[in-house]
């Protein structure tokens, strides 16, 4: 079959790779019909999360069940399903508990406490890295899905590819963004990155009852796609000092909340380089200290993109001065899907008006490039696999 694979930073290509097959009797195997290219996948293709092997890439898609394992009885070969990313045993500690992508099965080369840089991650995640289970990803012709009466979930046939394709991960993700923040109703949120995940978490604090979404992003083309799409005020922080203009649009106070949509690689200087470099850190958490800074006194504070190492000066200071609530991590997929699922279902909310670029998977380089580099107003790229 035909795949995007991974070879080494900046180097990522349209392959033959061997065709998936079921491997244990909870497995299926999916024809890939959509696909898409994911902000954190970038951080495999830059070398700021370590791969050294050839990979499948892709953790967003979904497709047709073509094979199910002996095990498998809430799936049959034609189902349409899409897919959650965090890869679930669905019986374990963390599983019975809610918290899937902490699932102590999935990841069993490096699952562990710690959650240490280099051992001891999480859950497994469908093609990204061998440090989070070596699975192959969905960035191809056909994936193998372990765990496969747990997570799939069969969709309407009546709905779109498109319509669907982004409850893999960005909408849940931006959603438990603003889930976690708990709203009562009323309050200001800004959402610091308009990027895939920060236009879902600004289409997931409106439905949560946001008074007022503030988007952030130093690209005025982002900027403009999150006013066409969701709405929002906007911000670009090259332009104006983003802390203080948040301050004067609540009073004195700042945000009700603020999510971090950008994580370890945000736009840098060459100072903050040099400093990365000294201090031993990966990218920077320059936007991070950005949002303590903007969030009000006992606000909260949620952490959506991705961050992968000790980072020196943490600010402890301000967020015990300011009794700031903190909640970060992978999404728990599987706590959020059929409810999502249902949204779309009902016309509440609209995915798929962020797509700037549909692309066979033939030219998965070149998404990736226009992707990482931010050219021609790009946005979110979907690959066909079979074009």
């Amino acid at each position: 079959m035909k795949a995007a694979v991974f070879h080494k930073p900046g180097d990522i290509r349209y392959d033959t790779v061997e065709d998936p097959r079921i491997e244990d009797p909870r497995d299926v195997i999916l024809k890939v019909t959509s696909t898409a290219i994911c902000g954190s996948d970038l951080h495999i293709l830059s070398g700021g999360v370590p791969q050294t092997e050839p990979m499948v890439m892709g953790h967003e898609f979904m497709g047709i069940v073509e094979e199910v394992g002996s095990a498998i009885t809430n799936l049959k070969k034609g189902d349409r399903v899409v897919v959650p990313f965090p890869i679930a045993c669905g019986h374990c500690f963390f599983c019975n508990h809610g918290a899937s992508p902490s699932c102590e099965n999935s990841n069993y080369k490096h699952y562990g406490p710690n959650g240490d840089m280099m051992d001891q991650k999480g859950a497994a995640l469908f093609g990204y890295t061998d440090l989070y289970g070596g699975y192959s990803g969905g960035q191809a012709q056909y994936v193998r899905v372990p765990y496969a009466d747990i997570s799939p979930r069969i969709v309407p046939d009546n709905m779109t590819d498109e319509q669907v394709l982004f409850l893999t991960d960005i909408f849940p993700t931006g959603w438990s963004a603003i889930d976690w923040a708990q709203l009562k109703g009323g309050e200001v949120v800004a959402i610091f990155g308009s990027g895939p995940v920060g236009l879902m978490a600004q289409k997931a604090a409106w439905l949560n009852g946001a008074s007022r979404v503030i988007a952030i992003d130093p690209l005025n083309y982002r900027l403009e796609k999150a006013r066409q799409v969701n709405k929002v005020d906007t911000l670009n922080p090259d332009e104006i000092d983003v802390v203080e203009a948040i301050r004067e649009m609540t009073g004195g106070r700042g945000a009700d909340v603020c999510v971090d949509a950008v994580g370890f690689e945000p736009d840098r200087t060459i100072l903050d380089k040099a400093k990365a470099l000294v201090n031993f850190e990966v990218g920077s958490m320059k936007v991070l200290d950005m949002a303590f800074k903007a969030v009000r006194r006992s606000g909260t504070v949620t952490i959506m993109g991705v961050y992968g190492s000790t980072y020196d000066n943490f600010p402890m200071h301000r967020i015990f001065d300011k009794g700031l609530t903190i909640r970060q991590g992978q999404a728990p997929v599987l706590n959020y899907i059929d409810h999502l699922i249902d949204l779309v279902k009902e016309e509440k909310v609209v995915l798929d008006d962020i797509i700037s670029h549909r692309l066979a998977l033939s030219e998965v380089t070149k998404g990736y490039e226009i992707f990482e580099k931010k050219e021609d107003d790009c946005v979110k790229v979907v690959l066909n696999p079979w074009e």
